[in-house]
């Protein structure tokens, strides 16, 4: 989205918003993580740390008089209403991951738990463990599935395309995070895939 911002002289053109150009800095930083497609629980870490500063700098953009202005427009309704669906399947995804994150960490702890006391039914917790990651693979399967289907839908209006291409990178981003916690893509020595 090119958000500018015009200056007292006609001489001079329009400059990209100054909040805009950051954000492009980082949808650009962004891409080039996804060119490289490590699955890493490091690589994956970083792109979130990425993610975060880039919704923030979404955020701070959208309070700008000229974004609202942009969104405010009555011909661009569809096109906001389609992003604010899209924020809402990623506020799910961010429930989904949080969920299966903590299911995941309670399994470890019970088997840790354990281990430290050396004394339980080990073999029972393992599979009660395994058990729960072949039901979180499965739904998230079914997640990635809707993804595949929201990532070719796309924003068709130019002055909220940033908006749109910020959705599908964080679309991209909880596809590797779910695809590397159910273990489908292989994540380096340590392999999270127990099936």
């Amino acid at each position: 989205m090119a958000v500018y911002f015009h200056v007292r002289s006609n001489s001079y053109p329009s400059r990209l918003h100054p909040q805009a150009a950051h954000v492009d800095e980082q949808l650009a930083r962004l891409r080039s993580y996804e060119e490289a497609s490590t699955s890493s629980s490091s690589s994956i870490c970083q792109k979130l740390d990425n993610l975060r500063d880039l919704h923030e700098s979404l955020d701070k953009l959208i309070c700008l008089p000229v974004t609202q202005h942009a969104l405010g427009q009555v011909q661009k309704k569809k096109a906001v209403e389609q992003l604010l669906e899209g924020s809402i399947k990623i506020l799910d995804l961010c429930n989904i991951s949080k969920d299966a994150l903590s299911q995941m960490k309670e399994g470890l702890m019970a088997i840790q738990s354990i281990l430290r006391r050396k004394r339980g039914d080990l073999s029972g917790e393992v599979k009660k463990y395994l058990t729960s990651r072949r039901s979180i693979k499965k739904s998230f399967q079914k997640v990635l599935k809707s993804l595949k289907v929201k990532q070719n839908q796309e924003c068709n209006d130019e002055s909220l395309a940033v908006f749109g291409e910020a959705e599908a990178i964080t679309m991209s981003l909880f596809d590797s995070l779910f695809s590397f916690m159910s273990g489908s893509k292989t994540c380096g020595k340590w392999s999270l895939s127990q099936s």
